[in-house]
């Protein structure tokens, strides 16, 4: 049974590595095109599978090849896919990614099926057997009724609230987190947060703020080429190393290693495991 469900986005990603992200009327030469599946809350779920936390994804689909490739990558990684949806009359959300030499990266979103989804069609039994719920990218309306529902059950709360949180309200939702996971600009978009802050801050690490603690951490070297999907990885390390029984403080260093062993890696969804994760410490920090 899953000890954790993640909620959010479920999508397709096309990644176009570049030799630099152009400007206005600029143009940049592609060098390398990859596709497969993305979305925020799905590659989370993989990474908590990859550190050996049976994790479960909501979320929803369209009743296209891309919905379907996206399903069996996700099957195939060891994710509980039985409650993703499929919203038959909507295409699957597509992510068009420019990645350049250095990592950093440029999204352009097509939007898609993820908003079909209907928290009302979880059944109990989907969120009874679990211990931790994670939400990310989904309607803020969506979030907190699963919140609610999750924290009724038993279950601890995180949110990732992503890049929209600057333009939808995701108060209501963040005020019952026990854990929010926000970079830098978006924690300057939020003043009411019930839990815990992991602040994200790329390659200059992170830290955990709460009424009674604090832990910062520097990070890991890494040699980035790619940082989609290291927010993602970060999260589901904090997550996997909390549920054993880790710290704030432990948990962040192993939240900084998963992000930074995202960031060496092409494509959204690094091969996470406790091996990686421990020899990368073993390199030390910056």
């Amino acid at each position: 049974m899953p000890r954790v469900i993640c909620v959010g986005h479920v999508n397709w990603d096309v990644t176009l590595h570049v030799d630099d992200l152009p400007g206005p009327d600029g143009e940049a030469q592609v060098r390398e095109l990859q596709a497969g599946g993305g979305g925020s809350a799905a590659n989370v779920a993989c990474g908590l599978v990859g550190l050996d936390v049976e994790t479960a994804l909501l979320g929803s689909v369209g009743g296209d090849s891309n919905g379907t490739e996206a399903r069996h990558e996700l099957a195939a990684a060891g994710v509980d896919t039985t409650h993703i949806q499929t919203a038959p009359d909507r295409p699957t959300a597509v992510k068009y990614i420019a990645v350049d030499d250095v990592g950093e990266v440029m999204v352009f979103g097509v939007p898609g099926a993820n908003e079909a989804f209907d928290a009302a069609g979880v059944p109990e039994a989907a969120l009874a057997p679990a211990e931790h719920l994670h939400l990310t990218g989904q309607a803020p309306a969506t979030a907190t009724r699963l919140a609610e529902r999750a924290q009724a059950a038993g279950l601890t709360v995180s949110v990732d609230p992503g890049r929209q949180v600057e333009a939808r309200d995701f108060e209501p939702v963040l005020a019952r987190a026990d854990v929010v996971f926000l970079n830098d600009r978006e924690a300057r978009c939020v003043t009411d947060v019930g839990g815990v802050v992991v602040r994200k801050r790329g390659h200059e690490g992170a830290e955990v703020v709460g009424d009674d603690e604090r832990h910062t951490h520097r990070g890991f070297a890494a040699a980035a080429v790619d940082t989609t999907g290291a927010g993602d990885a970060f999260a589901a390390g904090f997550i996997a190393a909390s549920l054993d029984g880790a710290d704030h403080g432990e948990a962040l260093v192993v939240a900084n290693a998963c992000g930074a062993l995202a960031s060496e890696i092409r494509g959204a969804r690094a091969d996470l495991s406790w091996a990686a994760v421990e020899a990368l410490r073993s390199r030390g920090l910056e």
